[in-house]
């Protein structure tokens, strides 16, 4: 779990009161491996299991954030299925309203940022004990 989690779900916090939240049940996909996609999604409860060809690739908790590439990458398409494995609640952005959060909470680009470091070195250890 992301030792930082408790202050970057506070950011996502203050920036879901100024947008609507989604909430996903568990077993719901919330997107497929291959769709095209141009929203990032935050974490604000529960859980998200990452899979690509029915292998986990990684549990996400409150606090983290995914799809961050669709705001980058011209014509993204997923490279995971983003499936809740427990109840959640999930603030979703689209490029503007990114950059809007960016310019109303620099935190949050520093903690998004910090948290794609944690779990690309998470990823990096699993691979090496395998």
């Amino acid at each position: 779990m992301n030792p930082n989690a408790n202050l970057e779900l506070k950011t996502m916090a203050a920036l879901a009161l100024q947008r609507p939240s989604r909430s996903v049940k568990a077993g719901e996909v919330i997107y497929h491996d291959g769709n095209a996609g141009d929203t990032l999604f935050g974490l604000l409860s529960g859980q998200i299991e990452l899979s690509s060809a029915r292998v986990c690739l990684e549990t996400l908790g409150p606090g983290s954030c995914f799809g961050a590439t669709a705001l980058v990458e011209q014509d993204h398409h997923r490279d995971a299925t983003a499936t809740a494995s427990a109840d959640a609640e999930l603030l979703e952005m689209n490029r503007e309203e990114f950059l809007f959060a960016l310019q109303e909470l620099p935190m949050f680009a520093l903690e998004l940022v910090h948290d794609l470091e944690n779990r690309l070195h998470r990823l990096k250890s699993r691979l090496s004990q395998a």
